[in-house]
């Protein structure tokens, strides 16, 4: 399935965005899709996504950081960051932050990891 981003305001997006932890596509370039979200509590369960990196952008707010072997650590808006492959990690938020996210197209949303928030790449396309 192809997506085609269309010239778009990101904060206007996402302020029709009612779910947490459910990213959502907002356009492509080559093989990877960008994507945002909100995050707000602490459900993404560890995970990590064998094959593919993973860069995170913050556009509002304050996001936990946590990877396995590593202190946590917080990012805020502006803030950018790439986990690389392989690499445990997981994401929480005490208020409302949201994000965007830049992954291969065959990241899944948790990895191997299933959750009540694990989102399939049909619903993140919706």
């Amino acid at each position: 399935m192809e997506f085609y981003l269309y010239q778009m305001n990101i904060q206007d997006y996402l302020s029709q965005v009612k779910e947490y932890f459910s990213p959502k596509v907002i356009g492509e370039v080559n093989d990877v899709y960008v994507k945002v979200a909100k995050i707000k509590g602490e459900d993404i369960p560890w995970h990590n996504h064998a094959n593919e990196d993973e860069a995170f952008y913050i556009l509002d707010g304050e996001l936990l950081f946590e990877e396995e072997g590593k202190e946590p650590f917080k990012m805020k808006k502006g803030d950018f960051y790439v986990v690389k492959k392989a690499v445990n990690h997981r994401v929480s938020s005490m208020s409302e932050c949201q994000i965007m996210l830049i992954e291969n197209k065959t990241t899944a949303h948790t990895g191997e990891v299933e959750s009540p928030v694990t989102r399939s790449l049909e619903d993140q396309l919706k």
